[in-house]
């Protein structure tokens, strides 16, 4: 409270003070209007200041609207045309059309794809394409969508396409749930679904830090988990640089599998020597201050890595041993590419704490994602709020595709199929090796597998990420040439073609790769 003597004196210099100006006080008002607070007692009035007295600001000065129409444009009566000639789409890619990751420019001279068939793609020239890699490792069940999954999306946009998750449920929500519960391993019992692979991994990324109430997240420099800002800032691939500031809290540390040095002389010391070192960091780091290790048990981008038997396995023990969540990221290899329904089942005895899974769910017919976690954790947010959501959060029509999806997967035994292509992958991946000097080496589970590109003194042919050398480019145009479809990120190249492929399209596939490889020798 202000002493009586100084609110009297405070009144009488206000009384003494001269009446502001029209022009001024009409300003004030008109900027008021305009949504700004202004009081009219606070403005500098020449002669009124008083020595260390309040502080008087100079009046608010905004700049003038640069006036733009902001009317909504007319549309061209195409749109309402059943189809455009080529150079209309050709416009519209290079005057509308923005891209992710590379410069735009680069990627205007894709082929423009009319429809699919098996794991065939039809370009608007006619020509057929053999996809490869199954888009970006997510096309599992190829490019002719079963009667009954367009069935079910059928339904349930009839019945009901969309219920916000938070205001109701649909049935399918439930019966997807019930479903993953009986097929993941273990006590995961819980279960969301987000949109994509990203938005799943920023899910588990916020549950394990409110389980735990712990902040750091561990994550392998070779890996990649996704392009916002947490999930990016996880990731260990170049990518990671195009973000200007790192998220916080995320610890990265060394693979079993680095790229230029190594653990040791032989498969079981890699794992142990590695191991050891990750045991130390997490003893640096404090085992009370890291919530997870986030891990791709088999990284997807980064290569294929295979890691040394026993380190995934080692990877669980420091986890229990440590008080640490551990989290894996199946969004590329579960549902039956690694030849098993998810990638951590290769490793004996491994049971996440939570896991993340996309892409396959709904072969990528639609958008859809998923976290399981285990029944101590589902416990836990029982009563506690999770505090991560999203709009498109279990979106009825997308859940439809991924249940109608996982029950078409079991009933035709793909994830079976996929482990009995193993071996015709790995005897076409070794006649590769064998025969061409340019293919250092390769690794492949399943329907999943990648060579690595090297010059004669065995150094990678360029590092990911860097512009391709003139024989990389003669590689791609080659690859055109023969109908290839290809995820290609060098010095590394996925095969991983759809889960349906036959014997003798896999076959058909590493041939044409075979010949696209003879431009290295030339």
């Amino acid at each position: 409270m202000i002493p009586t003597t100084s609110r009297s004196a405070a009144i009488a210099r206000t009384a003494l003070r001269p009446a502001v100006s029209a022009t001024r006080a009409s300003f004030a008002t008109d900027w008021s209007l305009s949504g700004a607070q202004v009081s009219t007692e606070s403005q500098p009035i020449p002669g009124t200041g008083t020595v260390n007295g309040r502080h008087l600001c100079n009046p608010p000065n905004p700049p003038p609207i640069v006036a733009k129409s902001n009317a909504t444009g007319t549309p061209s009566r195409k749109h309402w045309d059943e189809n455009w000639d080529r150079a209309d789409i050709e416009e519209a890619f290079q005057e509308n059309v923005g891209f992710t990751w590379g410069a735009a420019g680069g990627y205007k001279k894709l082929p423009l794809i009319r429809s699919g068939e098996g794991i065939y793609l039809h370009d608007a020239d006619g020509k057929k394409w053999m996809d490869w890699t199954s888009q970006a490792v997510c096309s599992n069940l190829g490019h002719t969508v079963p009667d009954s999954i367009q069935a079910a999306v059928t339904k349930q946009m009839n019945e009901c396409a969309m219920v916000y998750s938070g205001l109701g449920h649909v049935e399918v929500r439930g019966r997807l749930s019930k479903l993953f519960a009986e097929i993941c391993p273990g006590d995961i019992n819980g279960f969301m679904f987000p949109s994509s692979g990203n938005e799943a991994n920023e899910c588990a990324i916020r549950m394990a830090r409110r389980f735990t109430g712990k902040q750091k997240i561990m994550t392998r420099y070779r890996s990649y988990h996704g392009g916002s800002g947490n999930t990016l800032t996880m990731t260990g691939d170049y990518r990671r640089h195009f973000q200007q500031q790192d998220a916080p809290g995320m610890v990265k540390f060394f693979d079993p599998t680095p790229l230029n040095f190594s653990w040791g002389r032989d498969e079981e010391t890699d794992a142990l020597q590695s191991l050891a070192a990750l045991n130390d960091q997490i003893m640096a780091e404090g085992p009370d201050t890291i919530a997870a290790i986030f891990i791709e048990t088999v990284p997807g981008s980064a290569g294929v890595l295979i890691p040394p038997k026993g380190y995934i396995e080692g990877v669980r023990a420091l986890c229990d041993k440590h008080g640490i969540l551990m989290i894996a990221d199946e969004v590329m290899v579960g549902f039956g590419r690694t030849g098993q329904m998810f990638g951590f089942q290769n490793f004996e005895g491994v049971v996440p704490d939570i896991v993340t899974f996309a892409k396959g769910i709904s072969g990528a017919y639609l958008p859809l994602s998923g976290v399981g976690y285990r029944q101590e954790i589902k416990d836990f947010f029982d009563v506690n709020p999770l505090g991560w959501g999203a709009t498109y959060n279990a979106h009825p029509v997308a859940m439809a595709c991924g249940y109608e999806t996982m029950k078409y997967l079991l009933d035709k035994d793909i994830v079976g199929h996929a482990k009995s292509m193993e071996v015709v992958m790995k005897e076409e991946l070794q006649k590769l090796v064998t025969k061409h000097a340019v293919v250092k080496q390769a690794r492949c589970l399943g329907l999943f597998g990648c060579m690595d590109f090297a010059n004669p003194d065995g150094s990678l042919i360029q590092n990911v990420g860097e512009a391709p050398g003139e024989k990389t480019l003669a590689f791609k145009a080659k690859m055109a040439d023969v109908g290839l479809y290809a995820f290609f990120r060098p010095p590394q190249f996925h095969c991983a073609p759809p889960l349906i492929i036959t014997e003798e399209e896999l076959r058909d596939g590493f041939s044409r790769v075979d010949e696209c490889l003879e431009v290295f020798s030339e």
